[in-house]
């Protein structure tokens, strides 16, 4: 997997996720509950990472700053997709990262995976029928189910072989 790091300003929450569901570590500033300005905040903090932002005015700010920044020009997810494959970045689907929190993922205990199970009325037999992944801090289950194929149509048409 890519070394590649990113946060990302607000306006790119479903990026954010695709970023997180291909296996790249990437922050997302309104999961950071951050006092004060979160322009600030993203010039000045993370810098390891390539701040992401569809806002030309913190763009502008971050490149006088000598901060890595790309700035996304597309409204769509799948624009914004191929964008950021300027990058290096490729999108496909990996189990690795927790797509809502970018917790790394973990084979749960049975345990676990009945306690989510019941919470969330999953039917037993998924343990069953589907390798499992476990985010801990948010508590939630991860498998290949009809939702996995959903999301490689989805990337069919990122990458244009619809």
């Amino acid at each position: 997997m890519s070394e590649l790091k990113f946060i990302c300003d607000r306006m790119l929450g479903k990026l954010t996720t695709w970023l997180r569901i291909s296996g790249y570590d990437t922050l997302y500033v309104a999961d950071l509950n951050i006092e004060g300005d979160e322009d600030d905040y993203m010039l000045h903090n993370h810098k390891d990472r390539i701040l992401l932002t569809k806002d030309r005015e913190l763009y502008r700010r971050a490149k006088a700053a000598g901060r890595d920044v790309f700035l996304i020009k597309s409204d769509s997810v799948a624009g914004q997709m191929r964008e950021v494959m300027e990058l290096g970045v490729k999108f496909e689907p990996v189990m690795n990262r927790c797509s809502v929190c970018n917790a790394l993922l973990r084979k749960p205990t049975a345990e676990e995976a009945k306690e989510v199970m019941e919470r969330e009325g999953l039917r037993e037999d998924l343990a069953r029928k589907f390798e499992l992944w476990y985010c801990e801090r948010c508590k939630k289950l991860y498998w290949v189910g009809s939702h996995w194929r959903n999301m490689l149509k989805f990337l069919e048409t990122v990458y244009g072989r619809y």
